[in-house]
């Protein structure tokens, strides 16, 4: 049995007390590498590996996901997520045989500045929605570094107790650089959650900004959540969000910040008398709540169940659903179209030449632009990526 001993680092106080507890225990005696694969040696040569996980089949997917299956659902989003080639057949005919399971779900974006509380509130308004039998899916976009395109994807972190119930499910998504966090992937995550039986899905977007008309383009509601004191900074960005906002919630209304939600409360409402409602029949109205304190939660959800009503009696409900329909179409025309283009080798391969010709004002960005599209051959380029769209023909 080997003998240990702890000794106290060097920045350690001269005093010591209950308040330092800090010590650094020696490490095994005969070990001078601390690799993992000299701590076991069966690690190192190999004769440990973690099992592979078996391969599903498409209709193992659309089987597990249609039960509910939490582990298959998230395999299911990470084939969706997935930027090879070769799972993107198969990732659209798993959406395709749970199509029928879709759209029952309510759908609520979320957004709003950094450090206003946005998965403060998602959280304890998640366990409200829970807490009413209702089965929650938040969908955290994080945002994607432009340097390394990485993200830390930490909201499950901050959703402690939500990330531990049954009914609900959290999915941290990297934003990727696409516009607003949200594309065609977040949508499809959106549609497997619904088929998977969560009928209420949170989308917590990046942040604000114009960009935001993506998210507001994917779900029924749309939430803007604002702190108090965010004057004059935020002018440049209030109108334009303000426009898509469906409800106006001033987070931390509590203790001795609650006179000063009160103010802006007013604020809020007084600028939403020049704004055009952001949904025909609906009247945005701005609302006080605490995340910390759990006050205004039911209230907003009231409000929520109130939107979807009136709108589905009136029919923009359904009409707002066609239409984002059809958007998508249109945005993954313009993805393709562009995936296509930059992809070709004969563009890419003009590409440098071209530029350089930019750069020394040999010819102007409008000609170079004309060049390029006349050296792509759209018949060309669909022959390197039919088998995506049509796998039978592979």
């Amino acid at each position: 049995m080997p003998s240990y001993t702890n000794s106290k680092p060097e920045w350690a106080p001269e005093q010591d007390d209950a308040n330092f507890a800090c010590n650094v225990m020696s490490g095994i005696e005969g070990i001078k590498d601390t690799t993992v694969g000299n701590i076991n040696p069966n690690i190192k040569s190999g004769a440990l590996k973690p099992k592979p996980k078996k391969a599903l089949s498409v209709e193992e997917f659309v089987k597990g996901v249609s039960e509910g299956n939490r582990g298959i659902l998230s395999r299911a989003i990470t084939l969706i997520e997935s930027n090879n080639p070769n799972h993107f057949a198969k990732a659209q005919r798993v959406l395709q045989g749970l199509l029928p399971r879709t759209g029952k779900a309510l759908r609520v974006g979320i957004t709003g500045v950094p450090g206003a509380g946005k998965s403060t509130t998602i959280e304890a308004f998640g366990n409200m929605l829970c807490d009413l039998g209702h089965r929650v899916a938040v969908l955290a976009v994080d945002p994607t570094s432009s340097v390394t395109r990485g993200s830390i994807l930490g909201d499950k972190t901050r959703m402690g107790t939500l990330s531990t119930r049954p009914e609900a499910f959290i999915r941290p998504s990297p934003a990727g650089g696409t516009l607003g966090g949200v594309a065609r992937k977040s949508r499809e995550t959106m549609l497997l959650c619904e088929a998977a039986g969560y009928d209420v899905i949170l989308v917590e977007t990046v942040g604000v900004g114009q960009s935001e008309t993506t998210v507001r383009s994917m779900v029924d509601f749309f939430m803007l959540i604002v702190l108090t004191g965010a004057g004059d900074e935020l002018q440049g960005i209030k109108k334009g969000i303000m426009e898509l906002a469906d409800a106006i919630v001033v987070n931390k209304a509590d203790g001795d910040n609650y006179l000063k939600a009160k103010v802006a409360r007013a604020d809020y409402e007084r600028m939403l008398e020049y704004i055009r409602p952001a949904t025909e029949g609906w009247k945005t109205h701005a609302y006080l709540a605490s995340a910390v304190k759990k006050t205004g939660l039911k209230e907003l959800w009231d409000i929520i169940r109130a939107f979807q009503k009136v709108t589905s009696d009136s029919g923009v409900f359904q009409r707002r659903r066609e239409a984002q329909l059809i958007d998508w179409v249109h945005s993954m025309i313009d993805e393709h179209l562009h995936n296509l283009f930059f992809d070709d080798p004969v563009v890419l391969g003009r590409i440098p030449e071209i530029e350089e010709a930019v750069l020394k004002g040999i010819i102007s960005p409008t000609q170079a632009v004309a060049e390029l599209i006349h050296i792509f051959d759209i018949q060309r380029a669909t022959e390197r990526h039919v088998d995506l769209f049509h796998p039978e023909n592979k």
